[in-house]
C-alpha cells in the first residue's frame, strides 16, 4: 500500500525494510528481556540473534530468487534489493536453524531452553515483518471481488497486482502470527518441558502458513503439484515434525520424573 516510507532527495527508506528491522529489534528486545529473567547470557543471545539474522536473510532471499529465476536472470543486480521486498520465511528458517544449532553448541547454551526463549520473539517479529510485506505488495492475495475487506493496490512501486481487489493475505498471516505470539506467551507460564514453546510455535505456524497459502495469489512462489504450493509442502513436514518432537520431549520429561 505504501512501499516507500520516506523519500528525501536521493534518500529512500522503504517501508518493507523499516518494518523488517522493527520486527527484528522488537523480537530481540523480548528475547533478551526473557533471557535476563532466566539468567541466560544476554550477550550470547544477542550474538546468536545476529548470526541467525544474517543466515535468515541469505536463506530467505535465495529461496525468493530461486522461485523467480526467470526475472533475476535478466536483472541480476536486483538480487541484492531486499529492502524492496522479496524474502521467503521458510528459506530463512531453514538457514537460521542450522546456524543456531552451531552457535548454541559453540557457546555452551542449552539447546531447547534457548529455542524456547526465541519462539515468541520469532512470532512477533514475523507478524511485524508481514506488515512490511503488505506495504510493499509482495506475497499478495488472490482476486476477491465483492469481499468487504479486499484491498486494491494502486502505488506504481507496489509488487502486487494493481487495480484489482485482492485478499489481504499478508494481513491474514500477520494477525495469525500475533495470535501465535499471545498463545506462546500464555503457554510459557504453564510450560511443562523444554522445547515445548519452540515446537508449538512450529506447529502453529505450519497450520497458519498452510491456510494462508490458500488465499495467496502470487503464483511464482512455486507448486509441488497443482493446488499444493512448496510452502504448504514444507508446512506439512514441519507440522508432522513438531507433533513428533512434542510427544518425544514430553515422554522424555515424564521418564525423568518417574
Amino acid at each position: 500500500m505504501f512501499p516507500i516510507l520516506i523519500k528525501i532527495g536521493p534518500l529512500t527508506i522503504h517501508t518493507y525494510g523499516f518494518l523488517i528491522a522493527t520486527g527484528f529489534l522488537v523480537a530481540l528486545w523480548l528475547a533478551t528481556r526473557e533471557a535476563k529473567k532466566q539468567e541466560v547470557s544476554q550477550d550470547k543471545l544477542m550474538d546468536l540473534a545476529f548470526y541467525c539474522l544474517i543466515s535468515a536473510i541469505i536463506g530467505s532471499r535465495l529461496f525468493f530468487v530461486f522461485t523467480n529465476l526467470g526475472y533475476y536472470r535478466g536483472h541480476p543486480a536486483d538480487v541484492l534489493k531486499i529492502w524492496e521486498g522479496g524474502l521467503v520465511f521458510y528459506g530463512g528458517l531453514i538457514f537460521a536453524v542450522p546456524t543456531a544449532l552451531w552457535f548454541i553448541r559453540r557457546a555452551g547454551l542449552q539447546l531447547w531452553k534457548t529455542f524456547d526463549l526465541f519462539a515468541p520473539s520469532i512470532a512477533i517479529g514475523h507478524a511485524i515483518g508481514r506488515l512490511g510485506c503488505f506495504c510493499a505488495g509482495c506475497c499478495y492475495g488472490k482476486p476477491a471481488e465483492g469481499l468487504p475487506w479486499a484491498v486494491i493496490f494502486t502505488d506504481p512501486h507496489s509488487l502486487a497486482v494493481r487495480g484489482v481487489p485482492l485478499h489481504p493475505s499478508q494481513i491474514y498471516e500477520s494477525a495469525a502470527e500475533f495470535l501465535n505470539f499471545l498463545i506462546l506467551i500464555m503457554l510459557r507460564k504453564r510450560q511443562t518441558f523444554e522445547g515445548q514453546l519452540f515446537w508449538v510455535y512450529i506447529m502453529n505456524y505450519a497450520i497458519i502458513r498452510s491456510v494462508v497459502e490458500i488465499f495467496r495469489g502470487d503464483e511464482v512462489r512455486g507448486f509441488i503439484v497443482a493446488g499444493i504450493s512448496i510452502s504448504q509442502g514444507i508446512s506439512f513436514l514441519l507440522f508432522a515434525s513438531a507433533v513428533f518432537m512434542l510427544l518425544k520431549l514430553k515422554k522424555q520429561k515424564q521418564g525423568q520424573q518417574s
